[in-house]
């Protein structure tokens, strides 16, 4: 099955479930380089195919600033789960449970800074698909989480695959291929080991090796 036929069957099911709750709070998760964004983006299209607005909240705006990485020596572990400020995005996410509305954070991957206020969660939308590496991670204040979904995706990838294709992410970045697997083995297949082997178990896993 394509991912474009799993997004739609997927949006009818979610469609039913956002009848009982609006707006439905989707956490779409799984390790770097899984293709979370290759789920996301068709669901919401095929959400708005059924006539529901949706939008895709990235967990990556959540990132803490390089100035106080380097002041804690935090550089080159950036993506880690303690490189983000979990308790902040727990609020923002019981916030949007809550009221239904907010302005988030959106990192801009090019400037490796996180842009406040960029993104925004209306009343009108139907479902939000929450999107990061660690809403299932079953570590403190993450865990946090774990009430506030009332539909939970994992997208599961094997190591080696993850390996892979973080590798051509740093190349793709104009990193030499000794830099790229350098900083693949350092910090992203750290961090993927983490969310494969720490996560609690989703409503539905998704296997993207392909």
């Amino acid at each position: 099955m394509s991912v474009k036929e799993k997004a739609h069957e997927l949006a009818q099911h979610l469609a039913q479930m956002a009848s009982n709750h609006r707006p439905a709070m989707v956490a779409i998760s799984g390790p770097p380089a899984a293709g979370k964004s290759t789920i996301s983006d068709p669901l919401r299209a095929a959400l708005a195919d059924l006539g529901l607005k949706a939008v895709v909240v990235p967990m990556d705006g959540f990132h803490l600033d390089n100035r106080i990485l380097d002041e804690r020596g935090d550089r080159a572990r950036k993506g880690a789960a303690h490189t983000f400020d979990a308790a902040g995005f727990v609020s923002f996410v019981r916030r949007i449970k809550t009221d239904g509305n907010g302005y988030y954070p959106v990192f801009d991957r090019d400037r490796d800074i996180a842009i406040a206020c960029a993104g925004e969660v209306t009343p009108e939308c139907d479902i939000i698909l929450f999107e990061g590496n660690y809403l299932l991670l079953e570590q403190d204040p993450w865990t946090d989480l774990k009430a506030l979904w009332d539909y939970t995706i994992f997208v599961q990838v094997d190591i080696e695959v993850v390996r892979q294709r973080c590798i051509d992410r740093w190349l793709a970045h104009d990193h030499t291929l000794e830099d790229a697997i350098a900083r693949s083995e350092a910090n992203d297949v750290r961090n993927a080991k983490v969310v494969l082997e720490q996560s609690w178990t989703a409503d539905l896993t998704v296997d993207n090796n392909g």
